[in-house]
Parts: structure tokens; C-alpha cells; sequence
């Protein structure tokens, strides 16, 4: 095993099925990497767990292999895997459990079609031969922080499997819920997997409609909760916003924490970022006009006086695909605006987007699929960036939108609510429906052709926010703390 340095301060695991730069399908890889950083640099001894995907660069990122390990499972399955290790930007130990059973496989979730019918057991694998190495490498955590439901399950195993005479049977536990709207629901049989017995199988643990909620019965274990903004921690606290679980959070209401996400401004900076046509400052804003142009001429778009509108997203429902399909075909028409789309989900929004990009050559322009470097080329090379969200938990495309000088167009929900403030940083509108988000298009193209003065004073305000994560890890540290000294 290689040699990490223990640093004054506590020892924090974090378990999570994404780690930027390695292997990232949203925000998710970036808040488990940025947290660990922050967490780093204040002193503490923070190290993440998490698959060896098929798909990661072990070359690039310097992944090396340290040796076998065995993972006992129920019934009387001994699972085995290779650990591998690399550093995080030199500084954070990152441990990634290789099993080709479960990780040598195109995708993180799913195939680009659909979900892989067995997460449950390939996310159980994780989270539970994450404990083992922390065991066999006798390095125990004060606390391990699990994310979204991936890794729900680890305070449940934590409770029961080491409940006690374990060297973890110390270790608190939090849980964080990047995304409520995907929990985490299987078929039961998954249990003898686990190892758990039916005892566990109750409507206020795993039980959910007669099928298994992972993220149910994380919540039911996990010492503390957090999600990722004040304002979605109230959200979920509604039948609606809780998705099925707002009674179960409610009674949870004392551990649950609302934490801003924070933001990794050593990578997300324009007058740093490497991937984009040119730097620029709020002072100095002749490279974002280099990187409008060199967006335009990526996507095939007129060189006019149009605004260009930027969208990356995964288009789903949750980021208001339905809004979007209703009224962005009449804004490009009737609001003199240009669109550029970067994103994959659903089929029927991948058919819309495309089709939208031929009706209106010159005006749209699509990617499907996602790409880290044209993101970027996106935020840079935009004056707009829409974010019509359903509901949205934190959002960090609207706290990048604003740094690289793109205003955000938001809903006000959740994360976007606590960061973007209408006609101050952004333009935000209120009510989830089409005609509130044509409006919202509509305001932004008089922004832009009638008021450039309040446009600037906009953009320079977004651009002068400093969302990093300072604040957020000291809210960390507070729950850390609180955590452990209750449980112990």
C-alpha cells in the first residue's frame, strides 16, 4: 500500500460511485472531489473509494495496483478484487476497487440505453468492500460520508454486519442526497446479498411498495443527513420535493443539513482554463468575444448580434425537457436568439433537440453526448445560460454560467433559488410551466438588445461570486463533528 500521510484532524472516507476528473456523469464527481480537496487542505485525513471503471485512464491518472482483496457477502459469497490506487491532484488518496463482474462495462449506470439491472449488487459490492479495506489496511475513519444512493446501503452494513467487535463499530456515518429523484429501487432478492434477513425488510427501513429503496433505508441508518443547498433540505421535507420519502426525512428533521455545494475554481476559472479559445477577466472581456466566435463556428451558427443561449444538461424531465419542448421552438423563432445544447438522456429530448437544430440551421446547434472540454467552450463562449429545472437540489452549471460570464436564466428552486438573484446575478423565473419559461427567454433577448448597461452590470456581478468551498466544508466539519461526538 502506498504510504499516505495522516494529517492532524479527522479521518473522513468518502464513498461515491463518481470522482472527477476519473469517471463523472454529473455534479456528483465534482462535490465527492472538490469536498475531498477542501477537506485536505483544512487538515484532515480525506480519502475517497470508488470503482475501477472501464472507462477510466489508468495511465493518465496514474493508477497503480497495490493487491487482492476479499469481500465476504451473504450467503457465504467471498467476493474478490483488485485495489488500485491513485492521488487526487497530488494531495487525496483515492482507492478504486477493480471487479470485472461488476465495473468492466461501457457505462457508470447504464449502457446509453437503459440501467444496468444489477446496481443493487454492484453498488452493495462497493460500499461494502470499501469497509473491508479499511479494515484489512487498518486505517479507520471518524466518519465515512456516503453519496445518493449508490452507497446508502454502507450505513445499514455499518449498523448491523459491524454493529459490534469491528474496528468500525466506532465510525459515524452521513449521507448525502445529491438527487432524491433517483433512490435506488430494486427487487428484494437483492437482500441476500447483503446479508440482511427480512427482519430489515420493513416499511421504515428498506421497504418501499413491496420493492427494495437503498436511499429509504440510508436514510433510516445514517447518522446524518445532508443534502446539497438550504433550500432543497425545506424541499424535501414536502410529499412532492421528497419524492415519497418526505415523511421519513421529517422525522429525520434534526440531522438533516441543507450544505451548499462549493466550487472547484482551480478548474472552473476563465482566466486559467486551458480548453477554452482565450482567457478573459471581468475587466477584460475581449476573450469571451474569441470564445462566442469560436463557439459559433464549433456549432455551425451565424456570426450576428443574436445572443447565443447555452443548455448543458442531462435532458431529462427533472431539468424541464418537457418546459423546453413546449416553447423553446417559438423562442428561437419569435426572440432573436441563438441555442447551443450539450447533453444525453432521454430519447424523446435527443429527437426534439436534433430536429429543433434542422428546422433552425444557423440558429441551433446540438451535441448529444457530454464532453468536459465543449462545457466549457459553452460557458465561455455563451451570454446566456438556461436552467428551467423542475426541481433542482444545488446545480453548479448556474454557478460555472456565472464565473465564465454566461447570466443565468433559472427557475427558483432549490440550488438555483440560494445562488442566482433575479436582475442582480441572473434573471429568474418562478412557476414550472411553458409560458413562464417563454417569458423568461423574452426578458432575457430585451436584456440583451434594449438594456446592455444592465446586461453588463449583471454579468460582471455573476462574475465576481465566489461560491468555493470555504464555507461548505467548515458546514461539513461542523456535522462531522457533531456526529461523532454523539455516537461515540
Amino acid at each position: 500500500m502506498a504510504q499516505f500521510v495522516s494529517q492532524t484532524g479527522m479521518r473522513v472516507l468518502l464513498v461515491a460511485s463518481e470522482a472527477a476528473p476519473y469517471a463523472k456523469a454529473g455534479g456528483l464527481g465534482d462535490v465527492v472531489s472538490g469536498l475531498a480537496k477542501a477537506l485536505k487542505d483544512r487538515g484532515h485525513d480525506a480519502r475517497i473509494v470508488m470503482p475501477l471503471y472501464r472507462s477510466i485512464d489508468r495511465v493518465k491518472h496514474g493508477v497503480a495496483y497495490k493487491h487482492n482483496q476479499c469481500t465476504h457477502f451473504g450467503r457465504g459469497e467471498e467476493v474478490w478484487c483488485g485495489v488500485h490506487e491513485a492521488l487526487l491532484d497530488g494531495r487525496v488518496p483515492v482507492v478504486f476497487m477493480e471487479h470485472g463482474r461488476f465495473f468492466d462495462r461501457a457505462g457508470i449506470y447504464d449502457d446509453g440505453t437503459r440501467e444496468y439491472g444489477d446496481n443493487a449488487y454492484r453498488f452493495t459490492f462497493l460500499s461494502k468492500a470499501a469497509m473491508q479495506w479499511c479494515k484489512d489496511q487498518d486505517w479507520i475513519p471518524d466518519v465515512i460520508h456516503v453519496h445518493d444512493w449508490q452507497t446508502a446501503v454502507l450505513p445499514v452494513l455499518l449498523r448491523t454486519w459491524d454493529r459490534i467487535f469491528s474496528p468500525l463499530s466506532g465510525t459515524a456515518t452521513v449521507l448525502t442526497i445529491h438527487n432524491i429523484g433517483y433512490q435506488g429501487v430494486y427487487t428484494p432478492e437483492v437482500m441476500e446479498f447483503m446479508g440482511l434477513g427480512q427482519e430489515h425488510f420493513q416499511p421504515d427501513t428498506f421497504e418501499d411498495h413491496g420493492r427494495l429503496n437503498l436511499l429509504k433505508a440510508g436514510v433510516r441508518y445514517a447518522d446524518a443527513i445532508t443534502t446539497v443547498s438550504p433550500t432543497h433540505a425545506r424541499e424535501l421535507l414536502d410529499p412532492i420535493g421528497g419524492c415519497g420519502l418526505g415523511p421519513y426525512l421529517g422525522r429525520r428533521q434534526p440531522d438533516l443539513h441543507g450544505i451548499l455545494n462549493g466550487t472547484d475554481y482551480e478548474l472552473w476559472n476563465p482566466a486559467t482554463d486551458r480548453q477554452i479559445a482565450a482567457p478573459f477577466f471581468p475587466d477584460h472581456m475581449e476573450g469571451k468575444l474569441a470564445c462566442r466566435d469560436a463557439l459559433r463556428s464549433h456549432f455551425g451558427l451565424e456570426h450576428s448580434s443574436a445572443p447565443v443561449v447555452g443548455i448543458v444538461s442531462r435532458l431529462v424531465e427533472q431539468k424541464g425537457m418537457g418546459l423546453m419542448q413546449a416553447m423553446l421552438e417559438s423562442a428561437v423563432r419569435q426572440c432573436s436568439i441563438q441555442v447551443v445544447v450539450l447533453g444525453t438522456g432521454d430519447p424523446a429530448a435527443h429527437a426534439f433537440f436534433d430536429g429543433l437544430a434542422q428546422r433552425h440551421p444557423g440558429k441551433v446547434g446540438v451535441h448529444i453526448g457530454f464532453s468536459s472540454e465543449l462545457s466549457s467552450r459553452i460557458y465561455a463562449g455563451t451570454d446566456f445560460f438556461f436552467m428551467p429545472s423542475l426541481y433542482e437540489p444545488c446545480g453548479l452549471s448556474q454557478m460555472y454560467a456565472m464565473k465564465y460570464g454566461s447570466v443565468p436564466v433559472v427557475r427558483a428552486t432549490g440550488g438555483l433559488a440560494d445562488t442566482v438573484v433575479d436582475s442582480e446575478t441572473g434573471l429568474v423565473f418562478t412557476h414550472p410551466e411553458p409560458g413562464d419559461a417563454y417569458h423568461a427567454v423574452e426578458r432575457l433577448s430585451r436584456l440583451w438588445y434594449d438594456m446592455p448597461g444592465d446586461y453588463r452590470r449583471i454579468q460582471r456581478r455573476g462574475m465576481e461570486q465566489a461560491f468555493t468551498w470555504d464555507k461548505s466544508v467548515a458546514d461539513y466539519e461542523d456535522v462531522y463533528r457533531k456526529v461523532v461526538a454523539r455516537y461515540r
